[in-house]
């Protein structure tokens, strides 16, 4: 369901208009945050070249981690399902949370307690005051849309932007087919 009501735990999908903006062209993004004091989310389907292993050497763990966004790409994030094995986990809708004990996830992933479909970890994270994202949608940018994935850590990253496309129907399928480079076409 399309809405124009950017929450915490909804989407976020690229608009085909913005094709020259490399940070989010066809990007997904999961918000985690929606306040007044602006909003916070991640580039759901970016995956970097790094394994945590590569960040975080001490951590015996192949995990992908993604590009989150383009602020403080220094920093790592998560958002996971497991609450209860994770403390001081923030709940950011039914079955998704954000953060938690760092040095309880490290025992947890040195331990295999935890699955590549339970975690996701991130490089830094797309970020905008309120009104700033409001200008961005009003300008088509985004398009806002229920998370209806159940387990969106389980979902396809490489087919993501084009599968919310092709629900969206119309116009929209159009682009979702359309080659990364249009110059290629």
């Amino acid at each position: 369901m399309l809405t124009k009501n950017p929450t915490k735990g909804r989407l976020l999908v690229a608009e085909p208009s913005i094709l020259n903006d490399k940070a989010f062209n066809r990007s997904v993004i999961y918000l985690t945050e929606h306040s007044e004091d602006g909003c916070v989310g991640f580039i759901l389907n970016r995956p970097t070249k790094f394994v945590l292993n590569d960040l975080i050497p001490e951590i015996d763990c192949d995990f992908k981690v993604y590009n989150g966004g383009p602020v403080e790409q220094e920093n790592l994030y998560f958002i996971h399902n497991s609450p209860n094995l994770i403390p001081n986990s923030i709940q950011i809708d039914k079955n998704m949370y954000w953060g938690g004990d760092f040095e309880t996830l490290n025992e947890l992933l040195n331990n295999n307690s935890l699955k590549a479909t339970d975690i996701r970890f991130f490089l830094g994270y797309a970020g905008w005051s309120v009104d700033q994202l409001k200008e961005e949608l009003n300008e088509s940018s985004w398009v806002v849309t229920e998370n209806k994935y159940p387990n969106l850590l389980q979902v396809n990253s490489a087919t993501l932007w084009k599968n919310q496309l092709m629900e969206f129907g119309g116009e929209y399928q159009i682009w979702a087919n359309a080659p990364k480079n249009p110059a290629l076409n």
